[in-house]
């Protein structure tokens, strides 16, 4: 148990915060429009299942990025003190967990649908290539993006079995908001990619045009917010909830200066879990009353 506790520590299980919410969001978006037929919200069984999918391949997708840099988190100053950086745990049980949160994710996909079912080695080869994308792209910020931008689709596939086209909206948006943040973080890491010839938009554009780019990218998971809302008629809860996300977003960028980076956690970790949390509820309610 102390070893999983470790790990648990390790992946910072309690970011699966991040995606979760956009996820469920889907969810309700799903079982509102695609299945009208039937009940107009997601039963218990199929949220425990999402719940649990989202948690098994954000786990899988963290720990293999632990081993996958091994290496450089040793040498990264910011890093060595990481659990299988310093021995506290081993590389083998590092890899048994990767497995059983893999496995987690494909049982849950088999209990939804035959298409999730279907589709879970494709996430996880997704999942899984992002570790290795630092080492030859700038654009890696992107792929990550995109690991937690799929998530709304394969919510909705969960409650749906197939695809609506709306939701790619959603998916992008998330792919934005998740890669725009990812270029801040990575602005405290410049020295080291330099050191170590891995990428990054900050160290190929330097920090100050960086936070730019992570601003632009902001502005734009707004707009597609504002052409989702749209898409679905959903009434205002929803475009207060932009409202919301979009303030969020502009205390975050006020937190982070090129010159003084000491308050990046804080926007990195407290104001992202807020984003998520909060755009879930309003537009929970949007669902909600759309439904009455």
């Amino acid at each position: 148990m102390s070893k999983i506790r470790t790990v648990l520590e390790m992946i910072k299980f309690e970011h699966s915060i991040f995606a979760l919410p956009f996820a469920l969001t889907a969810a309700l978006l799903a079982a509102h429009t695609a299945t009208p037929n039937g009940s107009p919200w997601p039963t218990w069984r199929q949220v425990a299942w999402i719940v649990l999918a989202m948690v098994g391949a954000r786990s899988f997708a963290m720990t293999m990025n632990r081993i996958a840099d091994l290496r450089y988190d040793r040498e990264n100053p910011r890093t060595k003190n990481r659990a299988l950086a310093t021995g506290a745990l081993s590389l083998p049980f590092a890899w048994a967990f990767t497995l059983a949160s893999a496995a987690v994710l494909v049982i849950t996909a088999w209990h939804l649908n035959r298409l999730a079912f279907e589709l879970s080695p494709v996430a996880l080869f997704a999942l899984a290539v992002y570790s290795y994308t630092k080492r030859f792209t700038s654009l890696s910020h992107f792929v990550l993006g995109f690991c937690l931008g799929i998530s709304p689709a394969a919510a909705w596939i969960a409650i749906a079995g197939s695809l609506d086209a709306r939701m790619l909206i959603l998916c992008a948006a998330v792919t934005l908001w998740v890669g725009g943040f990812d270029v801040l973080y990575a602005c405290q890491d410049v020295d080291f990619d330099r050191r170590a010839g891995l990428f990054s938009i900050p160290k190929r554009f330097g920090i100050a045009r960086a936070l730019l780019i992570a601003r632009i990218l902001h502005v734009v998971m707004i707009a597609l917010l504002v052409w989702l809302a749209a898409s679905f008629a959903l009434p205002w809860p929803a475009w207060a909830g932009i409202l919301v996300v979009a303030g969020m977003l502009i205390w975050e960028h006020s937190l982070v200066k090129p010159n003084d980076l000491s308050r990046l956690n804080a926007a990195f970790f407290t104001i992202n879990g807020y984003i998520s949390v909060l755009f879930f509820v309003f537009w929970g309610a949007a669902v909600w009353i759309a439904q009455a």
